[in-house]
């Protein structure tokens, strides 16, 4: 059994929306309104294809405090959906083509009510993609966690999970001490009740970080190097490895802005803007749901205060997939970090 991990110290992080968006638009770093790049590459304003993935974040409450929480998530959150807007996402599924749900926190596991919600879900769409992103360290945490594991095979739910590298030195750098310890605690245990086992319909993905503010590297060939590792050094097996870049927003972004590298960053991602990118932007067929049932066209801009545009309906109880369809999607100076290189999304890469 591992220890319980150790947290990072929690920062005054720029918790405020308003104001993360005045650094990232107000900082003289020199870089073009990404507007203006999408204007340049003929493909502005942005709309959506449609709405294929409802993304519902359950809360910002979690038992970690990662240096690349783009959430600002940690322990002493106290935002949590009520199993009223739960229910209201369940109709807006009930009532639409959607055949993925994305659940997300924080932990989502900190949110008393999600077995229900994952039950529920599943009546109304048992043949759909259910879809929980989690930290595994919290799937090994004591024994009121400890059933998740069967709760999410019982209900066939796909688990995303966070692995920012192969070593121990790496992790617990990033993720805080133990965190590491206890991830390959909780991936021998997923992988005990079939999870990443061919054949077995249980999807374990992994999600790759960079450490620092740097670009990912290739995502077919650290799938490669992760698989091996990990199944040489514990056994382990797991579906796909997703690489996602560090959004400058919440406490990555207060983290560059301490160490002076916020400039140097937006730089290097305006400087890989990928035009092939923007066709397969997550926001572009996502709704992303607020705990408290808020629409916004990703998790970066929930994260923003970035409200989805009329006509869209503010939030999931008034959930309309026409006024969804024609609204322009809510961009700024942060975008580029999901167009820099091979693209990024909550599901790895985008080319």
């Amino acid at each position: 059994m591992t220890m319980q991990p150790s947290l990072h110290k929690r920062k005054s992080a720029l918790a405020d929306g308003t104001e993360q968006i005045r650094v990232l638009e107000k900082t003289d770093c020199s870089i073009p309104a990404f507007a203006s790049k999408l204007a340049e590459a003929g493909i502005q304003p942005l709309r959506p294809d449609g709405t294929t993935v409802l993304q519902v974040n359950t809360g910002y409450r979690c038992n970690l405090l990662c240096r690349h929480c783009h959430v600002d998530g940690g322990p002493d959150r106290s935002e949590m959906m009520s199993r009223e807007t739960m229910l209201h996402c369940l109709e807006a599924l009930r009532r639409s083509g959607i055949r993925t749900l994305d659940i997300t926190g924080g932990a989502p596991e900190m949110n008393p009510e999600l077995p229900w919600f994952i039950r529920e879900a599943r009546k109304i769409m048992p043949e759909g993609e259910i879809l929980v992103r989690t930290n595994l360290v919290i799937l090994v945490a004591g024994t009121k966690y400890r059933h998740y594991g069967e709760l999410y095979r019982d209900n066939r739910v796909s688990i995303i999970a966070s692995l920012p590298c192969y070593t121990r030195e790496n992790v617990d750098a990033q993720r805080g001490e133990g965190v590491f310890d206890s991830s390959i605690e909780a991936l021998q245990m997923l992988n005990s009740l079939g999870y990443g086992t061919e054949g077995s319909g249980l999807a374990l993905n992994l999600v790759f970080n960079p450490g620092g503010p740097s670009l990912p590297g290739q995502q077919q060939a650290l799938e490669t190097d992760y698989h091996g590792k990990l199944q040489e050094d514990y056994g382990i097996g797991f579906s796909h490895l997703y690489t996602i870049t560090n959004m400058p927003v919440s406490r990555f972004l207060e983290s560059l802005l301490e160490e002076g590298r916020y400039c140097s960053y937006m730089h290097l991602l305006a400087g890989h803007f990928n035009p092939d990118a923007v066709k397969n932007l997550m926001c572009r067929t996502t709704v992303s749901v607020g705990w408290d049932g808020t629409l916004y066209d990703c998790d970066f801009n929930q994260m923003l205060g970035l409200r989805m545009r009329a006509p869209a309906p503010g939030n999931i109880s008034g959930f309309d997939e026409e006024r969804l369809r024609e609204r322009l999607i809510a961009i700024g100076q942060h975008c580029y970090g999901c167009t820099a290189g091979a693209g990024s999304s909550c599901q790895g890469c985008l080319l």
